[in-house]
C-alpha cells in the first residue's frame, strides 16, 4: 500500500507532547522523501515538516522548528513526527505525505494520508 497511514493523534494539554506514526509500505520506502502538513479549521494547509530518503535532510517550518522532531525507520517504512511543547494553535488535522522532491508545497507531493486529529486544549 502506497498510501500513508497515520496514527496517534489526540487530545493533550497545552505544554505537552504526542507522537505521530505514518506507515507507508512498498519497495520503494526508503527512496522517497517523507513529511507532514497540517490544516487547522477556516485555514489552508500548511507544511509542517519532511525528511529526506536517507534521513539526513531535515526542514521545519519556523512556526514548529525547536519543538518538533520529524525522523524515520525505514526498515520499519515508518515516519514519525514528535510534538513537544505543543501549544494551542498547533490544533489541526496533521497528514502524513510521500514525494520524490525536497519541497514544502502540497505539489511537491504525491500520496497523503488521510490525517489525524491533533488537539491542543489551553
Amino acid at each position: 500500500q502506497v498510501q500513508p497511514v497515520e496514527s496517534g493523534g489526540g487530545l493533550v494539554q497545552a505544554g505537552g507532547s504526542l507522537r505521530l506514526s505514518c506507515a507507508a509500505s512498498g519497495r520503494t520506502f526508503s527512496s522517497v522523501v517523507m513529511g507532514w502538513f497540517r490544516q487547522a479549521p477556516g485555514k489552508d494547509r500548511e507544511f509542517v515538516a519532511r525528511i529526506s530518503w536517507s534521513g539526513g535532510i531535515t526542514y521545519y517550518a519556523d512556526s514548529v522548528k525547536g519543538r518538533f522532531t520529524i525522523s524515520r525507520d525505514n526498515a520499519k517504512n515508518t515516519v514519525y513526527l514528535q510534538m513537544n511543547s505543543l501549544k494551542p494553535e498547533d490544533t489541526a488535522v496533521y497528514y502524513c505525505v510521500r514525494g520524490v522532491r525536497l519541497g514544502v508545497t502540497a505539489y511537491d507531493y504525491d500520496y497523503w494520508g488521510q490525517g489525524t486529529q491533533v488537539t491542543v486544549s489551553s
